[in-house]
């Protein structure tokens, strides 16, 4: 019986030729990753276990980003636990203010995740790294202190559902409408512990960037894991880049899979998920008039560059409404100079954004955009739970760059296409 790429990836790392859905497997950790929210408690856990050294300093990972530059004595007491923890087992990868970034857009830019990788991290949208072929899940916080100690883990293998996506992409169009569209189909429970396979000729012709905003948001629709085979596409980003040897794996003509959705994406139109739940999906045709407060551009789901060229293609020559808070972040230091360097910051600018150093800031409800009781925000970010933001009293909706963009123009939810 053939097998799925996530099959694939988990037997590889459990030394055995083959493994079946529902069974449960000791896996090899190729990087362990932890933020300041999660990674303090993972350290209180890992000293308790009686080691006195992390299992490899190169494949022990901790970046600060959900609450720096700190916002508070508590942020900032995390952070430091952080340091002091890295100091003194001589971490190579921890990622200091100034050189840090939104872990899930540093880790494929720094060449730390690969294609075939088993990659764990105490977050949740540690399956962004599915984009560029890994098999990559978040846990919980005493499963990274274990992992940080032994370099292993375990997990049950999961069930596979393949999205097969035809098509060609109309303007506007991207990877985050294609997911948003998905887990409106789906709900938020449609592929709860299953590995979300994502193909199709839409998917072979995207960017790794939009492959890796598609995984992201994977764990939206209760996923394990989402995932692409890689290809040439993957290769080029990765080549050059890879701090360690890949391995390229892909699924078996016979592999089999709980379930088969196709959908044609040349009859799609850019998406927005309405409060309270990302799968509360509509076309954004159908959404026009919703008046906002707040735009926020950025986070591990779109905060990379192709995140950032589309919404300065809208942005360009025009102003943010006077009744409208745009916030642009850039995922990392290195996205944020390249955007200086293409003039995009200008554009940003003069059309009357906030420029922030890269942080999930608003995201979570952070810092850096919180909102207050009635608010309005639509965000490029990948939850809009109730109090996602803020308050209890605000609301969240979730959109591409370019609808994003162009609703900070109209001073309410719109299209690209209403302001160009």
């Amino acid at each position: 019986m053939g097998m799925t790429i996530t099959e694939k990836i988990l037997a590889a790392h459990a030394g055995k030729e083959c493994v079946q859905p529902g069974e449960l497997v000791n896996v090899k950790v190729d990087l362990a990753l932890g933020n300041d929210i999660t990674a303090p408690v993972a350290i209180n856990e890992f000293e308790k276990i009686g080691v006195d050294r992390v299992y490899d300093r190169d494949r022990v990972v901790l970046v600060p980003d959900h609450f720096v530059p700190n916002k508070d004595i508590k942020s900032a007491e995390q952070a430091k636990q952080m340091r002091e923890f890295a100091r003194k087992h001589g971490l190579t990868n921890y990622f200091e203010v100034g050189q840090m970034g939104i872990e899930h857009c540093l880790l494929p830019e720094q060449g730390l995740v690969g294609p075939g990788d088993l990659v764990i991290g105490a977050d949740s949208h540690t399956c962004t790294y599915g984009g560029l072929g890994a098999f990559s899940t978040g846990v919980g916080s005493t499963d990274l202190a274990a992992a940080m100690a032994l370099g292993e883990t375990w997990l049950k293998v999961p069930e596979s559902i393949k999205f097969i996506y035809h098509g060609e992409m109309p303007e506007w169009l991207t990877g985050k409408d294609l997911i948003l569209y998905t887990i409106g189909k789906i709900g938020v429970d449609g592929a709860l512990y299953m590995a979300m396979e994502f193909t199709g000729p839409a998917v072979e012709k995207m960017s790794v960037d939009g492959r890796l905003t598609m995984a992201n948001m994977a764990v939206e629709a209760g996923a394990k894991n989402g995932i692409v085979a890689p290809d040439e596409i993957t290769r080029a980003y990765v080549e050059g880049r890879a701090k360690r040897p890949f391995t390229f794996y892909s699924s078996d003509p016979a592999a089999v899979y709980a379930q088969v959705h196709e959908f044609d994406v040349s009859k799609m139109e850019p998406a927005v998920a309405m409060p309270h739940l990302p799968e509360n999906v509509k076309p954004v045709s159908q959404v026009s008039g919703v008046t906002i407060d707040q735009a926020v551009i950025g986070s591990c789901t779109n905060g990379r560059m192709d995140d950032l060229r589309e919404a300065a293609r809208v942005l360009k020559g025009h102003k943010a409404s006077g009744n409208v808070r745009l916030l642009i972040i850039p995922g990392t230091q290195d996205i944020y100079r390249q955007a200086m360097r293409e003039g995009l910051f200008e554009i940003f600018l003069d059309a009357g954004a906030a420029i922030s150093t890269p942080t999930c800031g608003p995201c979570l409800g952070g810092h850096m955009g919180i909102l207050a009781r009635g608010e309005r925000s639509i965000a490029t970010t990948n939850r809009n739970f109730v109090g996602r933001m803020g308050h209890p009293g605000s609301e969240v909706y979730l959109s591409s760059p370019s609808v994003a963009a162009a609703s900070a123009i109209l001073g309410r939810i719109g299209a690209p296409w209403e302001v160009k």
